[in-house]
């Protein structure tokens, strides 16, 4: 159970990954309400994303309601302001999936001077740990954040960070334990398993990316299964680099079916089909490349291969 005091602010997510998902969109809405639980009409909701300064601001209506549209996937921190009262929240929006986040505005009347101090004081070591890691530097975020761990044993989010600063500066040993405790307090965190998943891939363990990689697939897809278009590209990613061109084929056609907006996993499958051999599905696939991102990373790339394979 992640300790509510600074949940708000620890939801920092810098996804170590081979190469980028298109972003999917999705909904976040909620209420806000008083102390007595009656509606604040005029509250002032910020959401700010953790991995970019995409930044959306809304208002409460009369019954304390809020909503926001057409938000990219992604790890988010929401922000809750009426007057001199606040209260933030982290969220992870996935494709499809509206989020509902339910925010009660009010004083620390209940706590001792004592508590509000070492609220306040963790509270500055969380956010002194986040500004670290946004500006890059990481040696001080991991001393931060392993200050943190210390004070609240249960913070999930800050082994998920731990992990991906680790991971930024190859210490895949302390990267590869601060997520599986990550996993480990949030069993159904699917960026943890995610992160996981980077590390082993990066160390050239690719059977065990493999299998955590679904573990994410499995714990992004919710109920249903399948998983996330992101989470299928990851796999697509995971066997490629293990030279599983035909498994790969299949992990990028279900991203596409998925999210067939998804830029990279049409030019991934182009370039499984062509190590296949299967040149009209590779043609078809960078097409669909150029079609979803007409002036992408890879387009002239892609243009050169169409001007090369035979028709």
């Amino acid at each position: 159970m992640r300790t509510h005091l600074i949940r708000g602010v620890l939801a920092l997510a810098v996804l170590f990954v081979m190469a980028g998902p298109a972003a999917a969109q999705s909904v976040i809405r909620g209420r806000v309400v008083d102390q007595a639980g009656k509606p604040l009409e005029g509250a002032v909701v910020s959401i700010e994303a953790t991995e970019s300064n995409r930044r959306a601001e809304v208002k409460t209506n009369r019954n304390g309601e809020f909503m926001q549209i057409g938000l990219p996937s992604g790890r988010y921190n929401v922000t809750a302001t009426k007057d001199n009262l606040k209260q933030a929240q982290p969220a992870t929006i996935s494709q499809g999936t509206p989020v509902e986040l339910n925010f009660q505005l009010s004083p620390q009347s209940g706590l001792t001077p004592e508590q509000i101090k070492q609220n306040q004081e963790t509270q500055a070591l969380a956010q002194s740990a986040i500004d670290a890691m946004r500006e890059g530097r990481d040696e001080e975020a991991i001393k931060l954040f392993n200050e943190l761990v210390v004070k609240v044993p249960t913070c999930s989010d800050c082994y998920y960070n731990l992990g991906v600063a680790y991971s930024k500066r190859q210490e895949y040993a302390q990267a590869e334990a601060s997520f599986l405790k990550a996993t480990e307090l949030a069993p159904n965190s699917a960026d943890a398993y995610t992160g996981l998943a980077n590390v082993y891939n990066a160390q050239k363990k690719f059977d065990q990316a493999q299998q955590v990689s679904a573990k994410a697939a499995e714990l992004s897809g919710g109920a249903g299964g399948g998983g996330s278009a992101e989470a299928l590209y990851n796999q697509g990613v995971i066997l490629w680099n293990a030279g599983k061109f035909a498994e790969a084929k299949v992990q990028f056609e279900a991203a596409i079916k998925t999210d067939p907006k998804m830029a990279m996993a049409h030019y991934q499958l182009g370039m499984a089909n062509l190590n296949l051999g299967q040149i009209p599905e590779a043609r078809k696939a960078f097409e669909g490349y150029l079609a979803a991102e007409p002036n992408g990373a890879k387009a002239a790339e892609v243009q050169t291969f169409l001007k090369q394979l035979p028709q």
